[in-house]
Formats: C-alpha cells, structure tokens, sequence
C-alpha cells in the first residue's frame, strides 16, 4: 500500500527545545497561519528538516491530526510541547513570522499539526533530503513511498527506528516493514483538541460555545484505564467538567444527563444544574466517535452518586 509523508521545514528553536525533551508523547508542529493542513491521513509520517543550507531530515513524528487553533488554546492544551518556554514565548514566536507585534492582544489562529510518538535523530542518522527537494520551499512538501525518492525516505527512517535507540518504536508489533499506516497514541493535548472539535466546540449539555469555558472531559478518567480516545471523551463547560469529574452530575448510555440530589443536600444549591437534568445530550455526528456505552456505564456505576 502506498503512502504519504511529509518534509517540513521546521523552526530551529522549536526543533532544539524538543530534541532535548524525549519524554514527550505528542507535539504540536504549529505553522503561523491558520491554513488547513491536508497533505497526510492519520498514521501517516511527518518529518522536520532543517533550515538551509543542512538539508537534512531531523526527525519527525506520526501525524495524528490538524486543525486551525486559537494561539491561547493551543498553549493550553500542548504547554512545552509546543517547542516554546512559555505562552508569552510561544506567542512571540508567532509574531515573528506574521510580522506583526508580539505584545498584540489578539487571540490569532495558527494551524496545528499534531504528532505523536515523536523523535529526534542524532546528527550521524540525519537523512539527506531527496535529490527532487527544491531550494525555495519554505513550508513543506509531501512524497509518495510509490514513487522512488519517498519510498528511499520511507526505508531509511524506518532502518533508524528500529536501533535500540528507539526502544519505543521497536516494540510497537508489525510497525516495519513494507509502508503501512502507524497507529498513533494520541496523548492529552491531542486528545482535548479532538474532542473539541467532533463535538463542533460546543458543550455538549449546555451548548456552551465560549471556546476558554470549555473543556475536553474524559468518560473514564486515564488513570484509572480510561483511553485518550474520542469514545471516551465529552466536551462539558468548565464547572459541568468538574461536577461531572466529582460525580455529581453524569451521562446513561442512552446520552442523557443526570443530576444527582447530592448537590442540592451538600451546597443547598444547583438549581440551575437540575434545570438540565434529563436533557439529551448532544452526539458527535460520527457513530463512531460518540461515547462508548460501556465507559459511560462505568461512570454511572462508579462514579456518580446518584
């Protein structure tokens, strides 16, 4: 089966912050534009290079997903992972390649290209780029392993994540080999901007639409075996997320919302959380990315206090 991977030119700083962070599981390859990022299918391979004149290819990451973010929200949801010391670093970044002033107080929109399983090469694997990358490109460029120059990336990526280097890599069963698709493991930046967006950046209970109020709310919490993933996730306000998280308020399998009376017995409140109760929840169009029943069954059981 043949695929894509991308070449993208990649801000230095940026590159020299992660390369010095193996721990991380995601990052945010951010371009200064809101431009919508199509070149790649999820599974597919990102890879960064250098600026010239080192041509080289320096890593990359499996692409997971893209999307055109507010700067603030994408500071909140990636933090470092966005190559930057800080919000006001990230922002300042930013500017820079709008030529515009960095202490503006607009909330300006970049495009967000996320990765996963991230990694970096030391400078004996640094990979040549293709004899067909041009000089002028400043963004990136996408191959095809169909064709003779990508599928020689393709292959000498894939030598280099298989050393023990990569132990991470390596371990992932039926990952080499032929070019096939990667499954990313999403992480929890690219697990809350996933599910801000399949859920329309919408409170699902509220209709809530003020983006900072909103928050991506897992079904069953990660640390007690609950997944990074779309079925396990609802987007909720802010304080439903929380009440939600203590297990005052919850959602049955048949996507309605709940309120428990313990609300009104400990804080002789809520009434505008019982006004809600009963009201179907709204569903992400896609069948396949609405809540699992089986997580929701498990936080009607064991965490609600109904």
């Amino acid at each position: 089966m043949a695929i894509n991977l991308v070449i993208a030119v990649t801000d230095g700083d940026w590159f020299d912050m992660l390369r010095q962070r193996p721990h991380l599981g995601e990052v945010n390859f951010w371009a200064p534009s809101a431009s919508n990022f199509r070149a790649l299918r999820p599974g597919e391979l990102f890879l960064f290079k250098l600026h010239a004149p080192r041509n080289f290819i320096v890593g990359g990451g499996i692409f997971a997903y893209a999307n055109a973010l507010p700067c603030s929200l994408a500071w909140e949801a990636f933090t470092e992972a966005n190559g930057a010391h800080s919000a006001q670093d990230m922002r300042a970044r930013i500017a820079h390649y709008r030529r515009t002033a960095p202490n503006g107080r607009s909330d300006f929109e970049i495009g967000c290209r996320i990765l996963t399983q991230p990694f970096f090469f030391e400078e004996a694997d640094l990979i040549p780029v293709p004899p067909s990358w041009a000089r002028n490109i400043v963004s990136f460029k996408t191959y095809s392993t169909a064709d003779a120059d990508g599928l020689a990336v393709w292959e000498a990526v894939n030598d280099r994540l298989t050393r023990p280097q990569f132990p991470g890599m390596a371990e992932d069963q039926g990952r080499f080999g032929g070019p096939h698709l990667i499954q990313p493991r999403l992480g929890q930046g690219a697990f809350r901007i996933l599910v801000t967006d399949i859920y329309q950046r919408r409170c699902a209970v509220t209709r809530e639409r003020t983006l900072p109020a909103l928050d991506a709310a897992h079904i069953r919490p990660y640390a007690d075996g609950g997944a990074h993933e779309a079925q396990n996730g609802l987007l909720l306000r802010r304080d439903v997320h929380s009440l939600f998280d203590a297990g005052y308020v919850t959602v049955t399998p048949e996507f309605r919302f709940e309120v428990s009376g313990r609300i009104k017995e400990e804080f002789e409140n809520g009434r505008d959380y019982y006004a809600l109760h009963g009201r179907p929840v709204c569903m992400p169009p896609a069948m396949a990315q609405r809540p699992d029943a089986r997580a929701l069954r498990w936080h009607n059981e064991s965490c609600y206090k109904g």
